[in-house]
């Protein structure tokens, strides 16, 4: 059983600053649950970006410690990639407050309770399966963590097309409608790259068992 943690060198800080930008990221999904269900609707950005602030300056520093190190057993190109990935997380986070804030005449924060639900799963998901790396993960564990990532998303597919055929059903107001579909595409994207870190850490697993 191989041990990802020898492969980074002096490396226990990337698994602290991986371990953390996953945290950064679920932390940016729940920060966007609680300001819509806490503040009937009034999504604070300073917050929002606040998280995708920190989320860049870890991202920065893992690019400043892999200058450093010039052996790796463990591609750098993985180790980006994943970094990338979790940043990605609340920078989508951030275009949907900023986005809410503008249309939130038109639109309730109840109108995304369901998906934000599958968000904040897909989140924890993420963060789980980055906690994993600087053991001995085994296969079977990170297969079974990415499996429910695949079962999140698809029941997010399904909302999302219920929530198409509500809104184009007639009864919808045409304003309203485009900014539901607006949000919705939005929150959507936020679960495709929870999807997309979980498929970073499993090729990374993968690769070097």
């Amino acid at each position: 059983m191989f041990s990802l943690a020898k492969f980074f060198g002096r490396s226990d800080r990337f698994f602290e600053l991986l371990s953390e930008s996953a945290r950064s990221a679920r932390q940016s999904v729940e920060l966007l649950a609680d300001l819509l269900n806490e503040s009937d609707g009034n999504v604070s950005l300073a917050k929002l970006s606040a998280t995708r602030r920190q989320e860049k300056k870890i991202a920065e520093t893992i690019n400043e410690e892999l200058v450093k190190v010039f052996v790796m057993a463990l591609d750098r190109e993985d180790v980006q990639a994943l970094s990338r990935a979790l940043y990605r997380i609340p920078k989508t986070v951030e275009k949907f407050g900023e986005r809410f804030d503008i249309m939130r005449h038109l639109v309730r924060p109840s109108d995304f309770a369901s998906q934000m639900e599958i968000a904040k799963e897909a989140a924890s998901v993420v963060s789980r399966m980055v906690d994993m790396l600087p053991g001995s993960p085994q296969l079977d564990a990170i297969k079974n963590e990415n499996d429910t990532m695949q079962v999140l998303e698809g029941r997010a597919d399904l909302l999302i097309v219920d929530m198409l055929r509500e809104i184009y059903s007639g009864s919808t107001d045409p304003i309203r409608a485009m900014a539901l579909r607006d949000l919705y595409d939005l929150l959507e994207k936020v679960i495709d790259r929870c999807r997309d870190a979980c498929n970073v850490v499993s090729h990374i697993v993968l690769k070097n068992s």
